[in-house]
């Protein structure tokens, strides 16, 4: 199979244009993609089929095979994929997603690999305060839906923060069907900085969702307008809040992979 892979802030992805519906995937193929020494190294496995109510469907996968409901930077990549392969001449991509719709554009070049992408991510849900997570380091954490699950958690502190992994594994360990856990702080001129563990991955550059969850969550504190700036350890995210949520990412085209496949498992 042919994969090309993308990176959104360092989030990276590989993705396989299916539209035939050829080439199904499961959780030992994505495990075997993904495996950053053993093989091409991502975080996630996206394949792109037809949907039912849009031209495509996302069908994603986490680096240890297990489905996602949804992702910020890896439907941008997507996007870009699809864009590049010459399956949308007006730079907008519909998709169908474990998540529901979602509807990507190009709004800008930075190059022949290289775009500004927008997304429109839904409506971020704030589910609820969970004081559980509260301490000395962390001020105050609530859930947040985002067609994914996330615990965003204010911390005092950025140099006597928790230790992200640590901390994300036991968040995620602890509540029902796992979440994605981001650590914030204040920023400049109404700017925040993020740093997030991802659900079935770990610690990443960087997280779409993540980012729409932690400005949700920013803008409820008062801490952020609701149009802000997401800094993380890969770079900067744009967040626009509303119905929908926007996310603004740039995302670059990094290589095209052939792969080994058969049905059933790998070649």
């Amino acid at each position: 199979m042919r994969l090309t892979k993308h990176h959104g802030l360092g989030n990276d992805f590989l993705v396989l244009l299916d539209l035939d519906s050829a080439t199904p995937i499961d959780e030992d193929i994505a495990r075997a993609v993904c495996d950053r020494h053993r093989g091409v190294g991502a975080d996630g496995l996206i394949r792109v089929t037809r949907g039912s109510n849009n031209p495509f469907r996302m069908e994603l996968r986490n680096e240890d095979g297990s489905r996602a409901e949804m992702s910020g930077n890896g439907i941008s990549c997507m996007a870009q994929a699809i864009g590049l392969a010459g399956h949308a001449p007006d730079g907008v991509v519909a998709a169908d997603t474990d998540a529901g719709e979602r509807v990507v554009s190009v709004v800008g070049s930075l190059g022949p690999r290289s775009h500004r992408m927008r997304v429109a991510m839904g409506t971020p849900l704030i589910t609820g305060a969970l004081a559980e997570w509260e301490d000395g380091r962390i001020l105050r954490a609530v859930g947040v839906d985002v067609g994914n699950p996330h615990v965003v958690c204010h911390v005092a502190d950025p140099d006597d923060a928790p230790d992200l992994l640590a901390f994300g594994e036991r968040v995620n360990a602890a509540t029902p069907g796992g979440t994605n856990v981001e650590l914030v702080t204040t920023g400049d001129a109404g700017s925040i900085v993020m740093s997030v563990y991802e659900r079935g991955v770990g610690p990443t550059q960087a997280c779409g969702t993540g980012a729409v969850a932690a400005a949700a969550a920013a803008n409820s504190w008062g801490l952020a307008p609701k149009s802000m700036r997401v800094s993380q350890p890969g770079g900067d995210a744009d967040v626009e809040l509303g119905t929908p949520a926007h996310l603004t990412v740039p995302v670059e085209a990094i290589a095209s992979v052939d792969w080994p496949y058969a049905v059933g498992g790998v070649a």
